[in-house]
C-alpha cells in the first residue's frame, strides 16, 4: 500500500528540500509518523504536545479536508494524494457612446451583455494593496470597467518591486504608490473613479473604509492584515475575494460569500512569526503575482456579473515550476471565532498582537555600497 505526502514550499527547508514523500500508511495519523521518522525537525511545526495538527495546517486527502473525513484517523487508500496546507487576502448607470465601443467584447457576451456591463459600471471593489497581486487585479478591473475602485496602500515605489509590480515604472521611483497607480489606470480607462486610502488599514479605520464597498479582494502580503480584512468583511458581510503567493506557489479562494467559508475557518491562527517567511525572505517568481491576480480579478467580476461557478467552499492551489493547478474542497466552519454559529470575535481586535508581531513598525534604513565594498565584505564574512 503506497500513497504521495506533498510538501509545500515552506516547509522543504525541513525536508531537506523534498516536495514529495512516499509513504505506506492507512492512516493520516501514520502518514505523519512516517513523515516525522524521516524528517524529525518537522514535527514541532505541524502538530501540537497533544498530538494534534496546529490550527495554521491543514491536510487534504484527494482534495477533500481531513475534518470532515474524520481528522488523524482519516483512511488513506492505496495511491491517495496526501497534502499538507499551511497558511502562508451597485447601481446600472447607463453606458456612454465611448463605453459601448470600449466594452464590444464584453457586450457581445451573452452572459454580460449591456446589461452586465451596466452591474460592472456600478459595482464598487475595494482592492487591499498595490503591490504585485493589486497591480494585476486593479488593471483587469479597471480595464472590465468596474465603476469605482478603492485603493489602500501608503508605501512609495521601489525599484525592487518592478520585478513583479506592474502598475509601476522607474519613473514612479520614490513616489506613492497610489498616485501612481491612479495615474496609470487613469490613463487606462478614465471612465473609472479611483479612490485612494493612503493609510495602513488598522483595526482602527479598516470597518469604515471597507464599508462602502461591494467586496475586497486582498492582495496582502502579511498575516495581521489578512486577518483583518478577514474579519472585517465578516463583520460587514462582504465578499472577500483571496489570493496568496510565495515563491512558485500561489492560492486562490472566495471566502465569506453565499454561506461558504471564512479565512479563518481554514486557518483559525496564524503560524508564528518566522515560520513562513515573506516574499521578501522567500523570494517570488515575477510572472506569479499576474497569474494569481488576474483569478482575483476573474472571481471579483463573476461575483458582480452574478454567472458562473465561484471559487465558494472551493481552495485553488498552483505550482509554476510543475504548472499544476490543484482544488481543494474546504467548508464552513461552525465554530469559527468570526462567523461560527456562536462567534467569540464580534469586534476588530489587535492583529499584530494576534499574529505575534511588535506593535511598533521600526524602519529601517540601508547604506549603499559599491560592489568592490560588496566583495570585501564577502570575503572578509563581515561588515
Amino acid at each position: 500500500m503506497s500513497s504521495e505526502l506533498r510538501i509545500p514550499s515552506p516547509l522543504r527547508r525541513f525536508t531537506d528540500g523534498q516536495s514529495k514523500l512516499e509513504v505506506n500508511s492507512s492512516t493520516v495519523g501514520e502518514v505523519l509518523s512516517e513523515l516525522f521518522q524521516a524528517y524529525p525537525e518537522i514535527k514541532n511545526h505541524l502538530v501540537e504536545e497533544n498530538g494534534g495538527l496546529r490550527n495554521f495546517v491543514n491536510i487534504f486527502i484527494d482534495g477533500e479536508d481531513i475534518r470532515q473525513k474524520g481528522g488523524m484517523d482519516a483512511e488513506v487508500k492505496d495511491g491517495a494524494d496526501v497534502r499538507i496546507i499551511p497558511s502562508i487576502a451597485g447601481g446600472a448607470p447607463k453606458l456612454s457612446p465611448d463605453e459601448f465601443i470600449r466594452y464590444s467584447r464584453h457586450l457581445s457576451l451573452p452572459e454580460v451583455g449591456i446589461e452586465g456591463q451596466k452591474k460592472i459600471k456600478g459595482a464598487k471593489v475595494l482592492v487591499v494593496g498595490a503591490g504585485g497581486l493589486g497591480s494585476p487585479v486593479s488593471l483587469y478591473l479597471a480595464a472590465a470597467g468596474v465603476g469605482s475602485i478603492g485603493m489602500v496602500d501608503f508605501d512609495v515605489v521601489d525599484i525592487s518591486n518592478l520585478q513583479r509590480q506592474i502598475l509601476f515604472g522607474v519613473d514612479q521611483e520614490g513616489k506613492s504608490k497610489l498616485e501612481s497607480a491612479k495615474e496609470r489606470l487613469e490613463n487606462l480607462n478614465p471612465h473609472t473613479d479611483y479612490i485612494l486610502h493612503e493609510v495602513a488599514l488598522s483595526s482602527e479605520n479598516a470597518l469604515d473604509i471597507i464599508k462602502d464597498y461591494d467586496m475586497v479582494v486582498d492582495g496582502t502580503d502579511n498575516f495581521p492584515t489578512r486577518y483583518l480584512v478577514n474579519d472585517a468583511c465578516v463583520l460587514l458581510d462582504k465578499p472577500n475575494v483571496y489570493g496568496s503567493i510565495y515563491r512558485f506557489d500561489g492560492q486562490v479562494s472566495v471566502f465569506n460569500y453565499e454561506d461558504g467559508p471564512c479565512y479563518r475557518c481554514l486557518y483559525p491562527s496564524p503560524p508564528p512569526p518566522g515560520l513562513v517567511p515573506s516574499c521578501a525572505e522567500g523570494g517570488v517568481l515575477g510572472v506569479l503575482p499576474g497569474i494569481i491576480g488576474t483569478l482575483q480579478a476573474n472571481e471579483a467580476l463573476k461575483i458582480i456579473l452574478g454567472i458562473g461557478e465561484l471559487m465558494v467552499n472551493r481552495f485553488l492551489l498552483f505550482d509554476a515550476l510543475a504548472m499544476e493547478f490543484n482544488e481543494l474542497k474546504i467548508k464552513k466552519n461552525d465554530d469559527c471565532v468570526v462567523c461560527g454559529n456562536n462567534p467569540t470575535i464580534t469586534e476588530l481586535i489587535d492583529y499584530k498582537q494576534f499574529c505575534g508581531i511588535e506593535s511598533v513598525d521600526v524602519k529601517v534604513d540601508y547604506s549603499e555600497i559599491d560592489v568592490t565594498e560588496l566583495e570585501k565584505i564577502l570575503q572578509n564574512g563581515s561588515a
